[in-house]
Formats: structure tokens, C-alpha cells, sequence
């Protein structure tokens, strides 16, 4: 059995014991393949560190976080685009709009949000999208965008069904995390009207723990909590929740 985190931060974590002991806890629950979004600059080299530690389990993606998008984001996305010419990258992420934050910032979190997407189309690259409060603001921009070469990830997807359907009519995968698990959230009912082959696993590490370590410190190897979620939700295996997300994540990434 295979878990595929397309989603985790878990280079966040600098203490080289506790880095390796997160990972450890990855491969003793099968979560044995990890998608590291950027959100900066200074998150490559955190990333690219992971990555030689562990080629065979930790895939980069490079972009700038909408809430890392300031007056210098130009700048930024000039360093991040020209890191990608000597470092294997398998999507441009995490990328998009959000408006829980800063609203103030919208115009130039659009800007760089389809400077980036060109990125992505450019190199044949999946996107990973973060929306926060700010759905419409990223459909419209979407569909400005759509054609062949749009896809990708919505990550930490917590939309309504008829959201669920647009993201997926326009090439994406929703990612679901921890929230699924949350019994307020109504997330559950939104994906029994969702086909299982629309979706992959993520943790958001260290963010959005699943029940029961709901407000502590996230992990990948809580991945497995969000599996049996949609295990019960499908009434499927929770082995055949691994096959058909990580199947779909090779899908997406290619690898």
C-alpha cells in the first residue's frame, strides 16, 4: 500500500532528529511519496535539502503563495522562475488568491498568479492552487485561462458541489486534507456527490490536522486518518483509497 501526500510542508521542520523522525513516521503508515509546495524564496533551499535526503520520496514544485505576494513579488517570481532551470520541479505551486488575509493585495496576487500559470504551461507543469475566500476571484481568473495545458491540484479543497464540478470541468483534482475529517465542515457530504477518481490525499503539514489531532501540529503520516475518511465516505477499502489517489497524483505529476 501506497500514500501520496501532494501536499505537505514538511520541510517547515529544521531540526534535522525531528526531520527525520516526521519522515520515519511517513514510511511506518505507507506514506512513502511527498509533494513539497514553495511558497518563497527562501523555501527552496528547505525544500531542495529534503529532496537530496530523500530522492526517491520528496518531489519539489516551485512558486510564490499569494499571501507571499508584497511589492517585491516581481522580484521574487524572477528568482523563483530562475531556479527552476537547475532543479527538477514536478508542478508550479502553491499558487492562487487569497483574500482571508490582505483583500488589498488582489491585483498583484492575479498578476502573479497568471505569470505563473504561463510558467506552468510553458514547461508542460501542473499548477497547485490555494483558495482562501476567494473562489470566484479564482474561477474567473481559470476560466480567462483554460485550454489543454490547464491543470492541477486545487489544494485543501472545501468548496460546494457545484465548485467541486467547475474545478474538475476545468482539469483539476481536489485535495483533500484534514478538514474532511472535521464534522462541521460539511466536506463529507460535498464528496459523496464527487466521484473518488476526481480526488487526491494531502496534509498541509503542519497546518489542518485531522481528528483526533485536530489544533496540534500536522504531519504526513497523518495521512492516513484522512484515508480512512474517505474510506468510510466510499465505502471502499482504505487500500483502495491509496491505489486510486496515488494513481491519480502520478497522473497529475507524471511521476
Amino acid at each position: 500500500m501506497i500514500f501520496t501526500d501532494t501536499h505537505t510542508h514538511l520541510y517547515y521542520e529544521q531540526d534535522a532528529e525531528k526531520q527525520a523522525q516526521l519522515m520515519e513516521r511517513c514510511f511506518e503508515n505507507d506514506v512513502s511519496r511527498l509533494f513539497l509546495p514553495n511558497v518563497d524564496v527562501k523555501s527552496i533551499a528547505m525544500i531542495d535539502d529534503l529532496v537530496t535526503k530523500y530522492p526517491a520520496n520528496c518531489f519539489a514544485m516551485a512558486g510564490l503563495h499569494p499571501c507571499d505576494v508584497k511589492e517585491d513579488y516581481r522580484a521574487q517570481l524572477d528568482e523563483i522562475y530562475n531556479s527552476i532551470s537547475h532543479r527538477k520541479i514536478y508542478a508550479i505551486g502553491e499558487i492562487g488568491i487569497d483574500l482571508y488575509w490582505d483583500k488589498t493585495t488582489l491585483a498583484i496576487q492575479q498578476d502573479a498568479f497568471r505569470k505563473q500559470i504561463a510558467w506552468a504551461k510553458d514547461l508542460g507543469l501542473p499548477i497547485v492552487i490555494h483558495c482562501r475566500e476567494a473562489f470566484d476571484e479564482v474561477f474567473e481568473l481559470l476560466e480567462s485561462e483554460r485550454d489543454d495545458k490547464l491543470h492541477g491540484i486545487f489544494h485543501c479543497f472545501t468548496g460546494n458541489v457545484a465548485q467541486a464540478e467547475q474545478a474538475i470541468d476545468l482539469n483539476f483534482y481536489l485535495g483533500i486534507g484534514g478538514v474532511v475529517t472535521y464534522k462541521k465542515a460539511g466536506l463529507d457530504l460535498v464528496l459523496s456527490e464527487i466521484p473518488l477518481a476526481n480526488l487526491v490525499l494531502e496534509t498541509d503539514s503542519p497546518y489542518l490536522a485531522p481528528v483526533p489531532f485536530r489544533g496540534k501540529p500536522n504531519e504526513s503520516s497523518y495521512l492516513t486518518y484522512v484515508a480512512q475518511k474517505l474510506a468510510d465516505i466510499y465505502g471502499v477499502s482504505i487500500e483502495e483509497i491509496a491505489a486510486i489517489t496515488t494513481e491519480n497524483s502520478k497522473k497529475i505529476f507524471g511521476i
